[in-house]
C-alpha cells in the first residue's frame, strides 16, 4: 500500500466509523430518548467520574517525569501534565496523532528530542497495555461461569470445540514459524517481543515501583470513573459488578479504534450491558453522558492547556541531569 493512501485511511477511516456508530446508536434510541434519560441524571456523580479522570491524568503526567528522568531530563511537571491533556484533546481530530504532539511539546518547550519523548511514550503504552490485559484477565477468572454460559447459550457446542482447536493450532504456528521470513508471522512475534521487552525494562527504572504504583492508580480511577457514573442513574440501581467490568472493557477499546469514542463509546456500552439484559434507554444515556462528561473535560483543560504552553514557557529553561 502507498504511504500517501495508508495516512488517508488512516485518517479516513476512524472519522467514518465514528459517523456510522453516532447514526446506529442514534437509530437505537432517539436523541429525545436519550435527553429524557439524562435529565434524570443525578449530575454530582458525574462531576466526581469527572475528578476521577482528571486525577488519572495528573498521575498520568507524573509518570511521564519517571521515564524522562534517565534519559538526563527534568521536566517541568505543569509541562508534562499540559502535554497529556493536549494529547487527549488533538486525538479527538487524528486518533493517535495526540502522541506525537505530545513528544514535540517537550521538543519545543523541553528541549527533549523528539525520538527520545516519543519513545517513552510507546513504552507507557505498553505498561497500559499490560494493565488493561491483566483486567481482562482478572475478569475472566472473576467471571468465568458467567462468560462460559453466555458463550453456551449463544454458541453450539461443536463451535466452541472448532474455535478451541483453531486457537491451539494458532499457537502452535507461531512456535513452528518463529523463525520464519513471512512479514506477517515477523510482525506477531515482533510485536509480542516488544511487549516483553517494553515491561522487562520498566524493572530498570530506577522508581520502577512509583511507576507501577501510579500506572494502577491511573487505571484503577478509570474503573471508578466508570463505576461512580453508574450511581448517575437509577435505572441502573444494581448493576452487577461483571456488567461494570466488560462494560469498562468494551468501552476502552471503542476510544482506542475511533476518534476518542465518538459514537462508539455509547454503543459499545450498550453492547456490553445488553448482555445482561440492561434497558436499551438508559445503557445509550449512561453512554453518551459518561463520554460527554469526559469530551467536555478535554476540550476545556486540552483547550487552555494549548493556550498556555507558550505563555507559560515565553522563557525556555531545560534543565539536564548529568548522566
Amino acid at each position: 500500500m502507498q504511504p500517501k493512501l495508508k495516512k488517508v485511511l488512516t485518517i479516513t477511516i476512524p472519522i467514518l466509523l465514528s459517523v456510522v456508530l453516532v447514526w446506529y446508536s442514534l437509530s437505537k434510541v432517539p436523541l429525545d430518548k436519550i435527553i429524557e434519560e439524562a435529565k434524570k441524571a443525578d449530575y454530582r456523580w458525574i462531576l466526581l467520574s469527572v475528578v476521577c479522570l482528571t486525577l488519572s491524568h495528573l498521575s498520568r503526567a507524573y509518570r511521564w517525569l519517571f521515564m524522562l528522568e534517565p534519559l538526563g531530563y527534568k521536566v517541568k511537571f505543569k509541562n508534562s501534565l499540559m502535554a497529556v491533556f493536549a494529547t487527549y484533546l488533538i486525538n479527538y481530530g487524528i486518533p493517535r496523532s495526540g502522541e506525537v504532539a505530545r513528544a514535540s511539546i517537550l521538543t519545543n518547550y523541553e528541549g527533549v528530542p523528539f525520538e527520545k519523548g516519543f519513545g517513552t511514550i510507546i513504552a507507557e503504552r505498553v505498561a497500559d497495555l499490560i494493565v488493561m490485559l491483566l483486567i481482562i484477565g482478572v475478569t475472566l477468572v472473576l467471571q468465568f461461569q458467567f462468560i462460559i454460559q453466555f458463550f453456551s447459550e449463544k454458541l453450539n457446542v461443536k463451535t466452541l470445540f472448532f474455535l478451541g482447536v483453531f486457537g491451539i493450532l494458532g499457537l502452535i504456528l507461531l512456535v513452528v514459524f518463529r523463525n520464519s521470513e513471512i512479514k506477517f508471522i515477523q510482525k506477531i512475534i515482533g510485536f509480542v517481543n516488544g511487549l516483553i521487552e517494553g515491561a522487562l525494562s520498566i524493572f530498570k527504572m530506577k522508581k520502577k515501583w512509583a511507576f507501577i504504583a501510579h500506572t494502577l492508580f491511573i487505571w484503577g480511577m478509570y474503573i471508578l470513573m466508570f463505576y461512580t457514573t453508574t450511581f448517575a442513574f437509577k435505572s441502573l440501581e444494581g448493576i452487577p459488578i461483571a456488567a461494570i467490568l466488560i462494560g469498562f472493557i468494551s468501552a476502552s477499546f471503542s476510544i482506542a479504534a475511533t476518534n476518542g469514542g465518538t459514537g462508539a463509546y455509547p454503543a459499545a456500552v450498550y453492547a456490553a450491558f445488553s448482555i445482561f439484559n440492561i434497558a436499551k434507554n438508559p445503557s445509550f444515556a449512561f453512554g453518551w453522558v459518561l463520554w460527554g462528561s469526559q469530551t467536555l473535560m478535554t476540550i476545556l483543560l486540552g483547550g487552555l492547556s494549548l493556550i498556555y504552553l507558550p505563555i507559560y514557557n515565553k522563557t525556555k529553561t531545560t534543565v539536564q541531569i548529568d548522566s
